[in-house]
């Protein structure tokens, strides 16, 4: 073999070298690596490591992905929300994770009893834990800023969806569901407040108390008018639901009760909650009140009702009656159901 095929001998040989290492190359970066879709959730302050743990059950090759990451200097990840499409390649997924572009988390919340129960709602949801968001929710300068009494800062979050980031801070989502609550109590809402004689907290709180009272929406707002002209003649509210929630307060979040019996009005007398022996409504909300519920008493139906009873043949439902005769005679026919099925508290 003479000196000239040698020579083209070893330079196809290169060439083949560098052709191999060249699609070794490309493969590595552009072949599709990913299996599914699926989501990556970066906490804050995560490592490159923490992120290939996190990743890994999506890749199909997790040692290509890293040798990417390095050649593009990628090492540490912002957190956040990812979503991973199927069929993507390692360089896809190193610009998208070093990109910041999360995804929002569509957060929903609603019916919440205690500040409590609302942080183990939101923590599994953001990244935030329970205990983060309960310190957020009470602590006493923004409590300070806004004028509001830590039993009253459950009022400020609006039942309804919100598209949040995931990696939100405790402090930030609070003081966006604080903007939430601003932008909700809008001059219109705030105006109808005014000529009931109402301020926003107490809209809130006998909301609270229309919600525990019914949960048929579309009772709401004769439930509302009917706590309203109470208020109006300077009759006691006498709302079982404020006794539940005294009850509560006294013997624990887990005591359970079916009716409210004049034992219990008078276990928790003393109680500001006790609308039974306080005037007026009690001195904050006893539960989260749904929009439905605000604007049943921002927009009460208007009658003459005193009076309401469960009613016996429509479940879920009250009567309503203008008289206490009437009343009377609601109230037997649910006492006689209740004891003949034999709930005696």
């Amino acid at each position: 073999m003479n000196n000239k095929k040698i020579i083209l001998l070893l330079l196809a040989i290169i060439f083949m070298i560098i052709a191999f290492i060249g699609y070794s190359i490309y493969s590595k970066i552009y072949t599709v690596n990913t299996t599914e879709k699926g989501f990556v959730y970066i906490k804050s302050n995560s490592s490159f490591n923490d992120l290939k743990t996190e990743i890994a059950p999506l890749l199909k090759n997790k040692e290509d992905f890293e040798w990417v990451a390095e050649k593009k200097k990628f090492t540490k990840p912002k957190a956040g929300k990812y979503q991973i499409e199927e069929g993507m390649n390692n360089n896809e997924l190193v610009n998208l994770l070093r990109s910041g572009k999360q995804i929002p988390v569509n957060l929903t919340f609603n019916n919440q009893h205690t500040l409590e129960d609302l942080a183990g709602r939101i923590s599994k949801q953001i990244e935030a834990d329970s205990i983060s968001l309960l310190n957020a929710f009470t602590d006493e300068d923004f409590l300070n800023v806004i004028q509001f009494k830590k039993e009253q800062v459950l009022g400020i979050f609006i039942p309804n969806s919100y598209q949040i980031n995931w990696n939100t801070s405790a402090g930030k989502f609070r003081n966006r569901m604080y903007k939430e609550y601003r932008k909700f109590w809008n001059n219109d809402r705030i105006l109808k407040a005014k000529e009931l004689g109402l301020g926003v907290n107490e809209v809130i709180a006998l909301a609270s108390i229309v919600q525990k009272e019914t949960a048929k929406e579309s009772e709401r707002s004769t439930v509302a008018g009917l706590y309203l002209n109470r208020l109006k003649e300077k009759w006691p509210l006498q709302a079982d639901p404020t006794i539940i929630y005294a009850m509560k307060q006294k013997y624990g979040q887990d005591f359970e009760m079916r009716r409210v019996l004049f034992k219990n009005i008078e276990d928790v007398k003393e109680s500001p909650y006790n609308t039974y022996k306080k005037q007026g409504l009690p001195p904050s909300l006893i539960a989260m009140p749904d929009i439905s519920s605000i604007n049943a008493v921002l927009n009460p139906k208007k009658h003459d009702y005193f009076y309401m009873c469960a009613s016996v043949n429509n479940i879920g439902s009250h009567e309503f009656a203008k008289t206490l005769a009437q009343h009377n005679l609601n109230r037997t026919k649910f006492i006689n159901k209740k004891n003949k099925q034999g709930i005696t508290q």
